[in-house]
């Protein structure tokens, strides 16, 4: 893999390195929204939210387009869902998995317990 594709990569996975920009993102799979509704449903302030859009604007992660007054934000590409839907994917397997041993463990540790009772 060329190192130009590992940097490229590297700078996406900076830019969704912060919760409210993923939060942003997932906002923005229906469609594009204005500061504003970002803010509201997100309950940010205006200028943390802008501050997020910049960084993701500037790694091409967001476009926007301007009518008026409003400023309309969207994903560049949406296979971009697809990614945090796989990131989404990835978080309920490691969950299961962890979530297993952790009744595995419970189930060791009671066992003793069951035996005391059986006597």
């Amino acid at each position: 893999m060329p190192d130009s594709l590992r940097r490229f990569k590297a700078g996406i996975f900076q830019a969704l390195a912060h919760p409210t920009r993923i939060a942003i993102l997932e906002q923005m799979k229906g469609g594009e929204l204005t500061v504003s509704q970002i803010c509201e449903r997100l309950a940010l302030e205006q200028a943390n939210a802008s501050q997020h859009l910049a960084v993701l604007r500037h790694k091409n992660i967001v476009v926007s387009r301007k009518e008026g007054n409003l400023v309309f934000y969207s994903l560049r590409d949406p296979i971009l869902s697809q990614v945090l839907d796989l990131m989404r994917e990835y978080f309920q397997k490691h969950l299961q998995e962890a979530m297993a041993l952790l009744q595995e463990e419970r189930e060791v540790r009671s066992y003793p317990h069951r035996k005391e009772a059986r006597r």
